[in-house]
């Protein structure tokens, strides 16, 4: 198993405040696209805040039969196996060096990679931070082999999405960039030859602290980084996916235009969603991935299914979210007020039309590759993706997109079901063929690329705050 941390050597190395202002407003509320107000007086404290509520350890769990522990995080990830790192550019904030950074989670610091001012292109733009989240696909692929590219990107879209929630809770506004030359991105952030980029983020607004940005000449500081494994094993699939979905130039793999989704409607009109007043810094701390589901006959009420739909059908700040790709169904377990069966969800009116009905229980874990908690839970869910429609809008790139929502789309479901008081686990290891045929669905109705549960969560012993 490759080491889950990354690090820089001979680097400096910046503390973050540790217990940072926690974000009180409801969970539901930045959901829903509220924005909070957590105002500090520095950008130490505001580095802290925002990475302390998507990116920091979150939890423990030992292992009974040798007693080691290992992390959790506020991010999600298959396997817990943390793909996804975190680098960003700061240029006028207050109390902050302008440079480039790379974020330790395990120390809850920032490593310093460069000092002032640092070349840009225009998808890095101008804003006083900017973040590019990478992947170590190593990290993934040596448990799961070549299905670990589409795991990567899924884990990219938690991450997307626990960054813009945790910058919309402190009052910030942010957009998410697909659109960039893959490799002029990782030459100007000098990245390790394992580590790919896959997201820029930037955040601006005026809650962020600001002063005039550092002047003189640049100071790269460099480090080494760490050696995650001994030795790895090629892959030459997963290098020829990502190959395909590079980008060689701006806007170059495709036509880049937006198609309609497709409509249509149901014969059941999901309630008014259910509420909940849980602040966004509990729900985003406390979120953990289900190992398993209680079963037997307590249910979740329709208004929560209706709640956490609506959370998925909420816009996505980014310059290839113009265009939705995915398409839910579920499979209704033990929902209060709705029968057994499975369903399609038409967000545009708020509506399910009913697929297959009866009993859905055993037939779910089977697809999810005999997994029970697909069964054990209250409600399950295929993601449908349409990468014929992402191909003829952005090319091969369109097979990031639809990953990437997919990812955006699970980690609102984490936290929706956390702030309602349930628990929630994406499954990534499912039957393609076997999913498809289940739906009714024709090749050009889409391919499954996600799957996700609810319902009530088995305690897990081993777990320590």
């Amino acid at each position: 198993m490759p080491d889950p941390f990354r690090y820089y050597e001979g680097v400096p190395v910046l503390d973050l405040p540790v217990d940072p202002p926690a974000p009180e407003i409801p969970a539901f509320d930045v959901l829903q696209g509220t924005s909070g107000t957590t105002p500090v007086s520095d950008g130490p404290a505001f580095l802290s805040q925002l990475l302390f509520y998507s990116a920091a350890i979150s939890a423990s769990k030992r292992v009974p039969s040798t007693g080691e522990k290992y992390a959790l995080r506020v991010n999600p990830s298959s396997g817990n196996l943390h793909p996804t790192e975190f680098h960003f550019l700061t240029r006028g904030l207050k109390g902050w060096p302008d440079g480039l950074y790379h974020y330790d989670p395990s120390r809850h610091m920032a490593e310093q990679r460069g000092h002032r001012d640092f070349a840009t292109t225009p998808a890095i733009g101008s804003a006083p931070i900017v973040f590019v989240l990478t992947s170590i696909v190593w990290r993934e692929a040596w448990k799961y082999g070549e299905r670990a590219y589409r795991y990567c990107l899924h884990d990219m879209g938690h991450a997307w999405q626990a960054l813009a929630l945790s910058a919309r809770a402190i009052g910030c506004e942010h957009i998410a960039v697909g659109d960039f030359v893959d490799d002029d991105l990782a030459r100007m952030f000098h990245l390790s030859s394992d580590e790919w980029p896959m997201l820029i983020f930037s955040l601006h607004g005026k809650s962020i602290p600001v002063r005039e940005a550092d002047t003189g000449d640049t100071v790269w500081f460099g480090g080494k980084a760490n050696q995650l494994s001994k030795e790895s094993i090629a892959h030459p699939l997963i290098d020829s996916i990502h190959f395909a979905t590079k980008r060689s130039s701006s806007g170059s793999g495709g036509t880049s235009f937006a198609e309609s989704a497709r409509t249509g409607s149901g014969e059941i009109k999901l309630p008014s969603p259910a509420s909940s007043t849980r602040s966004f810094s509990e729900v985003a701390r406390m979120r953990r991935s289900a190992l398993d589901f209680l079963g037997g006959k307590r249910s979740m009420s329709l208004a929560e299914l209706s709640a956490i739909l609506a959370i998925t059908a909420q816009p996505l700040s980014a310059d290839f979210a113009g265009t939705r790709f995915i398409q839910l169904y579920l499979y209704a377990h033990r929902v209060y007020g709705l029968q057994p069966g499975v369903y399609r969800f038409w967000s545009e009116c708020a509506e399910l039309e009913q697929v297959r009905s009866g009993d859905q229980r055993v037939v779910a874990a089977g697809l999810s590759l005999g997994q029970d908690l697909a069964g054990n839970a209250c409600v399950t869910f295929s993601m449908i993706g349409d990468l014929e429609r992402a191909a003829r809008s952005d090319g091969d790139r369109g097979y990031r997109y639809v990953q990437l929502e997919a990812g955006a789309i699970g980690h609102r479901l984490y936290l929706a079901a956390e702030a309602l008081g349930l628990g929630a686990t994406g499954i990534g290891a499912f039957y393609d063929d076997e999913v498809h045929r289940h739906l009714n669905l024709r090749p050009e109705q889409g391919q499954v690329v996600y799957h996700f549960a609810i319902g009530y969560p088995v305690p897990d012993p081993r777990l320590s705050a």
